[in-house]
C-alpha cells in the first residue's frame, strides 16, 4: 500500500500508521487523510518540541526552556500541563478521561511522545538519507539519487513554519542546513549519473538564494561545462568571486579555484567524474578537527599488522559505509601500540575527510587518574565548536550530541591508552562512516564480542625490525660495523621498541662511543621494572631507564626525579620551576637535556609530558634517592604554585567575587603565574584543567591546598560549563575540609557543592548541602555566610520557577546583611528582592526595592552595584510599559559598566536594551544596541555572540514578514510575552557561595 501526504510523503509499506506527524514544513498531524486542528499557537509549539524529540522524554523544566527560553511566564508549569491535556484530547479523542495515554505519556523523567515507526516525516527523511548513502557507498548511484529525491520531497517548507521558540528556532536552523547539504549531495549524484541540463535552472535559483555557498557555484559551473557552455561556467566563477569579495572580502576556496582551472584547461576528467569526484570538485569544507599527534618520521616494520589494518578499510570485506568499524590494538606497555596506531591513522587519513579526533584516555596512568568518558566527550565537542551554552547537562545527552555530530560524516577517531570497555563504549559513534582505533594494554574482549571490534595484537619487534630501527636512528654503517654488539643490545632490550629507542637516543648523542660499550653497560645493570616482571628477565626495561638516568647531569637527574613527584598528566615550565625550586634557566636547560634523551616530550610549546613507564621509574628513583622531607617540600611547592596561580587567575576572571580567605604566603622558591587579563586567565585555567583535577585527586595529605584550590576553580568551572568537574572538585574539597578543624572551610565547601548541584538540576542534593552550609554559618555566627547560603537557595528555587518560595530567602538575606553591617551585600540583596518581585509580576514593588538599593549604593559609592540595579530597574520598567524609563535605566547601566571596564556586563545590558527597544517597536534602535553588544562580544571572543546574531536575524525576518500579529501580540510588553526573549542576566549577587 502506498500513501502520499501533502508534500510528497510516500510510504511504501503494508501498514500505514493511522496517525502521522509532519514537521518538515508547517506542523501537521493527519488521521487518515484528515488534517487535525492542533489548537492555539503555544499548544502547537509544545507538540512541535515533543515531535522533534519523539521517543525521548522531555522534562518539565526542559519543556519550559524549549518553549519560552530563559524568561518563562510565572504560570509556565500550568500552561505546559494545560497544553499537554489539550493535545491528548486532539490526538486521542476516544481515550477515557482518566485512562493513561499511550501516545503522549508522562514518564518519571518527563513527557514523551511515542510516534509509530515511519509516522514522522523527519524519521522517514533520515531513513531515506541513510539508504541513499549506503547505496552511494556501494556504487549504486541511480538508487542513491532516487532515494535522495524521495527524501527531499518530504519537505513542505521550513521546519515547523509559523512557529517560534528558542528550541524550535535552533532546530529549524540545524535541519535547514542539513536539507541544503542533502540537496547539494543529490545534485552531485544527478551530475554523476548524467543529468546536466535539467539542473541548470534549479542551480541558478539555489545560487541566487544562497549566494555564499561555494559548493552550489561549483555544481552550477560543472553542469554548464558538461552541456558545452564553458564560457557560461567561467562567468559563474567570476560572479562567485566578485560576490565573495564584495560581501566577505575573501577569495573563493581552493576547491572552487581548482575547478575553475580545470574548466579553463578543458580537463577531460570533468566529463567522466563520478559522485565522489564531483563532491571533491565542488565542496568547500568547513574547518574540521585534525588532532592526530605528530607521526614518527622513522617508523619501522610492523608490516603484518599494517596489512591487517589496511584490510579493514580497503579489503573486499570493507564495510565503513554501512557500519562503524572498530579495531582494537592491544599489547604490553612500550611495545609501540600508539606509534602503530598514529602511523596507520596518518596513512589512511585521506579516507576520512570529515576529520580526525584523538584523545589519550590515560587508562594506565601511574597516578590511576584514568580519563572519564565525559571528559573525553567534552573535548571532542569542543573540537567541533560546541559552546558551553550549547552543552547538555547529562552525560547521556552529551554523548547523544557527540553521536549526532558524527552522523553522516567520515571521521577517524583514535582512542589511545584505554583502560577497558566501559571507558570506550560512550565514545563510539552511532552511525556508519566512521573508523574507531582503540589502543590498550588489555585485549578488550568485551568490544570484540559485543561491538565486533577487530583485534590486532602488537607483539615485540622481530630482530630484523629492531635492527632496522637502530639503523635508522644511529646510522646504517655504525650498525653494520658492530653487528654482534647490535644483536646484544636488541636481546637485552627484549626487542621492546621503547627500550630500543632509548638506547638509540643515547648512542646518537655520543657518536664516538662504541656500541659494544652500551651493550656491556646494559648487561651489567641488575634492576627491573616491576610492571614488566616476567619469567623472561630479558623483557625488563629498568636497566635501560636507569642507564639513561645515570648519564644525565646532576640537574637533569634531579629534575627527572621531581617529574615522578608531579601529579600529571603534563607540566608547564613555570610549574616545573616551582616544583624544582630552581632558577628558570636552569630548569629550561635540564628539560632540554631530558627532551634530547627522549625521557620527556614537549607536546606543545612549553608543556612537557613523560611516558607512563618513565614516570613510574622516576617515582621509584625519587623514593629511593630523596628523603621524605625533600619530597614533601617539592610537592608543597608545586601545590603552592597551582593554588596561588589559580587564586590570582580567579581574581582576574571574577574580580567582583568576595574572597573569604587569602592563601598562606608561598615560599620564596615558588613563582606563581599571574595572568594579566580575563582572556589569559581563562587560557591558563584551560591549559591546566586536567592537571588541576589530578592535583585534587592525588594531593594526599595536603587538605588545605585541596579545598582552597577547589574554591579557586569554581568560577572557571561555572563559566565554562564544567558542571561535573565543579561537583567532583567540591566533593573532594568537602572531604578534605572534614579532615580539618576548619568549620569555615566546611561551610564554604558545602555551599559551593550545593551550587554545583543546582547547575546539574539535582535539587535534592543541592538543598541538603546548602542547608548544611546555612547551619554551619549559623553556628559560626557568620551572618554574611548565611546570607550567601540563602542567596544560593533562592537561586535554586528560581531555576525551578518557584519565585514565591525564593522571595523569603532573599528577604532573609537582606536581614542578615543588615546584621553583618555589610552595606554592599545589603544593597545588592535589596536589588535581589526587587528582582523576585518582578518575577512574580509585582513590578511596582520591584521598583520600590530596587530604588532603595540604588539610593544606598549611591551613598556608599558602589558603582558596580548601581549598574546591576539600573539593569533590574530597566527590566521592571519595561514590563510596566514605561518605555522612556526602561531605556534610560538600561543606558545608565551600560554607561557605568563601560566606565568600570566590565565589558561583558556592558554587552549583556546592551542586549537587554535592544530587547526593550524591539518590544516597544523601535527596531532601528534595537539593531544599534545589539550591534554594539555584538562588537564587544566578538572582541571578547565570547560564544554569546551567536545568540545576539540570531536576535538580529530574527528581528529582520519579522520586520520583513509583518504584519504577523500572532508572533508578537500588541500587549507583549506588559505581559512579557514578546517573541524576542533575552536570557536571564545577573540581577542579584554572583552565583558563587562565598
Amino acid at each position: 500500500m502506498e500513501f502520499c501526504c501533502p508534500g510528497g510523503w510516500k510510504m511504501n509499506y503494508p501498514d500505514v500508521p493511522a496517525l502521522r506527524f509532519g514537521v518538515l514544513g508547517p506542523l501537521r498531524v493527519w488521521r487518515g487523510e484528515t488534517v487535525l486542528d492542533l489548537g492555539p499557537v503555544q499548544q502547537r509549539v509544545v507538540l512541535a518540541v515533543l515531535a522533534l524529540q519523539a521517543g525521548r522524554p522531555v522534562g518539565r523544566q526542559q519543556m519550559i526552556n524549549a518553549v519560552w527560553g530563559d524568561a518563562p511566564p510565572r504560570n509556565a508549569v500550568n500552561l505546559v500541563q494545560r497544553h499537554v491535556s489539550g493535545l491528548r484530547r486532539v490526538l486521542e479523542p476516544e481515550r477515557p478521561g482518566h485512562a493513561p495515554s499511550g501516545l503522549l505519556a508522562w514518564t518519571e523523567v518527563g513527557y514523551q511522545l511515542t510516534v509509530p515507526k515511519r509516522a514522522l516525516d523527519l524519521d522517514v527523511f533520515e531513513g531515506g538519507l541513510s539508504r541513499a548513502r549506503a547505496a552511494r557507498a556501494a556504487g549504486q548511484l541511480q538508487e542513491a539519487a532516487e532515494a535522495l529525491h524521495s527524501a527531499l520531497g518530504l519537505w513542505r517548507g521550513p521546519v515547523c513554519d509559523g512557529l517560534s521558540s528558542p528550541f524550535l528556532d535552533a532546530q529549524a536552523d540545524r535541519l535547514d542546513e542539513s536539507r541544503i547539504s542533502v540537496l547539494e549531495e543529490r545534485i552531485e549524484l544527478d551530475l554523476a549519473i548524467g543529468v546536466h541540463a535539467d539542473l541548470i535552472a534549479e542551480l541558478r535559483d539555489l545560487v541566487a538564494r544562497h549566494p555564499l555557498r561555494e559548493r552550489l557555484y561549483g555544481l552550477l559551473m560543472l553542469a554548464l561545462y558538461r552541456v558545452g557552455r564553458q564560457a557560461d561556467a567561467l562567468t559563474v566563477f567570476r560572479d562567485a568571486r566578485r560576490h565573495l569579495h564584495d560581501e566577505l572580502g575573501v577569495e573563493p576556496g581552493a576547491a572552487l579555484q581548482q575547478l575553475h582551472q580545470q574548466i579553463l584547461a578543458a580537463d577531460p576528467e570533468l566529463v567522466a567524474a563520478g559522485a565522489a569526484e564531483v563532491g571533491a570538485m565542488t565542496e568547500t569544507r568547513r574547518p574540521l578537527p585534525v588532532q592526530l599527534p605528530h607521526q614518527i618520521p622513522d617508523f619501522t616494520g610492523r608490516h603484518a599488522e599494517l596489512d591487517r589494518l589496511d584490510a579493514l578499510v580497503t579489503g573486499p570485506h570493507e564495510n565503513i559505509g554501512t557500519s562503524v568499524v572498530i579495531t582494537s590494538i592491544a599489547g604490553t606497555a612500550g611495545v609501540g601500540k600508539t606509534a602503530l596506531a598514529v602511523h596507520w591513522a596518518h596513512r589512511i587519513s585521506a579516507k576520512f575527510p570529515d576529520g580526525q579526533l584523538y584523545v589519550n584516555l590515560r587508562g594506565f596512568d601511574p597516578t590511576g587518574s584514568a580519563m572519564k568518558p565525559a571528559e573525553a566527550i567534552r573535548g571532542f565537542l569542543d573540537a567541533f565548536g560546541v559552546t558551553p551554552q550549547q552543552l547538555p547537562t547529562s552525560l547521556e545527552a552529551q554523548a547523544a550530541l557527540y553521536r549526532s555530530l558524527l552522523a553522516g560524516r567520515r571521521v577517524l577517531i583514535l582512542l589511545d591508552n584505554a583502560a577497558g570497555e566501559d571507558q570506550v563504549r560512550p565514545l563510539l559513534p552511532g552511525s556508519p562512516g566512521c573508523l574507531v582505533i582503540v589502543t590498550s594494554r588489555n585485549e578488550l574482549q568485551g568490544l570484540i564480542v559485543t561491538e565486533g571490534a577487530q583485534p590486532v595484537l602488537v607483539d615485540l619487534m622481530s630482530v630484523p625490525e629492531a635492527r632496522q630501527l637502530l639503523s635508522r636512528r644511529i646510522g646504517v654503517s655504525r650498525v653494520a660495523a658492530e653487528a654482534q654488539a647490535v644483536d646484544s643490545i636488541i636481546a637485552l632490550c627484549a626487542r621492546l621498541p621503547l627500550a630500543l629507542m632509548l638506547v638509540a637516543a643515547r648512542a646518537a648523542t655520543h657518536p664516538g662511543f662504541r656500541l659494544s660499550a652500551f651493550a656491556a653497560e646494559l648487561s651489567e645493570a641488575g634492576g627491573s621494572l616491576d610492571a614488566f616482571d616476567s619469567e623472561d628477565q630479558a623483557t625488563n626495561v629498568r636497566a635501560v631507564f636507569s642507564w639513561s638516568y645515570q648519564r644525565l647531569s646532576l640537574s637533569g637527574q634531579r629534575l627527572f626525579r621531581l617529574l615522578g613527584l608531579h601529579f600529571g598528566p603534563d607540566v608547564s615550565l613555570p610549574a616545573m620551576v616551582s616544583l624544582a625550586g630552581m632558577p628558570k634557566e636552569q630548569v629550561r636547560h635540564a628539560l632540554a637535556e631530558l627532551t634530547r634523551a627522549h625521557l620527556v616530550s614537549e607536546r606543545i610549546p612549553g608543556r612537557f609530558a613523560i611516558h607512563d613507564l618513565l614516570r613510574a621509574y622516576a617515582t621509584e628513583v625519587a623514593y629511593a634517592h630523596d628523603p621524605d622531607d625533600y619530597r614533601y617540600a617539592a610537592r608543597y611547592r608545586v601545590l603552592d604554585h597551582y593554588l596561588h596561580s589559580a587564586y590570582r587567575a580567579d581574581e582576574v576572571l571574577n574580580r567582583h567575587r568576595d574572597r573569604p580567605f587569602t592563601p598562606a604566603a608561598a615560599s620564596v622558591e615558588v613563582t606563581p603565574e599571574s595572568p594579566p587579563d580575563q582572556k589569559q586567565a581563562l587560557a591558563w585555567f584551560e591549559s591546566e584543567h586536567a592537571v588541576l583535577l589530578a592535583v585534587l585527586r592525588h594531593a594526599t595529605g595536603f587538605d588545605t591546598h585541596i579545598w582552597q584550590l577547589a574554591w579557586a576553580l569554581a568560577s572557571f568551572f561555572e563559566y565554562q560549563g564544567h558542571w561535573r568537574d565543579w561537583r567532583d572538585s567540591q566533593t573532594m574539597a568537602l572531604d578534605a575540609s572534614l579532615r580539618l578543624p576548619d568549620k569555615q572551610a566546611q561551610a564554604l565547601s558545602h555551599s559551593l557543592l550545593g551550587s554545583a548541584f543546582v547547575q546539574l538540576s539535582n535539587y535534592d542534593y543541592a538543598r541538603t548541602h546548602l542547608q548544611h552550609a546555612l547551619g554551619m554559618y549559623g553556628e559560626l555566627g557568620d551572618n554574611a555566610g548565611q546570607a550567601y547560603a540563602h542567596h544560593s537557595l533562592a537561586r535554586m528555587l528560581e531555576r525551578q520557577g518557584l519565585y514565591s518560595e525564593a522571595l523569603p530567602h532573599v528577604q532573609e538575606e537582606l536581614t542578615l546583611f543588615k546584621a553583618a553591617g555589610n552595606d554592599i551585600g545589603r544593597a545588592r540583596a535589596l536589588n535581589a528582592v526587587g528582582w523576585f518581585h518582578a518575577q512574580l509580576g509585582d513590578y511596582t514593588q520591584a521598583l520600590d526595592c530596587c530604588q532603595q538599593a540604588l539610593d544606598l549604593q549611591r551613598e556608599i559609592g558602589d558603582r558596580f552595584g548601581q549598574a546591576e540595579t539600573y539593569d533590574s530597574l530597566g527590566y521592571a520598567h519595561s514590563h510596566l510599559g514605561h518605555q522612556q524609563e526602561a531605556t534610560s535605566c538600561y543606558q545608565r547601566a551600560v554607561n557605568l559598566y563601560g566606565e568600570l571596564g566590565d565589558r561583558y556586563s556592558e554587552a549583556d545590558v546592551l542586549v537587554a536594551l535592544g530587547d526593550a527597544h524591539q518590544a516597544f517597536r523601535d527596531s532601528e534602535s534595537a539593531q544599534i544596541a545589539w550591534q554594539r553588544a555584538l562588537t564587544i562580544l566578538e572582541q571578547l571572543d565570547h560564544p554569546r555572540a551567536d545568540s545576539v546574531r540570531a536576535r538580529m536575524r530574527e528581528s529582520n525576518e519579522y520586520d520583513m514578514s509583518a504584519p504577523r500579529a500572532s508572533r508578537r501580540p500588541a500587549d507583549s510588553v506588559a505581559t512579557g510575552s514578546a517573541s524576542v526573549q533575552r536570557p536571564r542576566r545577573r540581577h542579584k549577587l554572583g552565583t558563587d557561595a562565598t
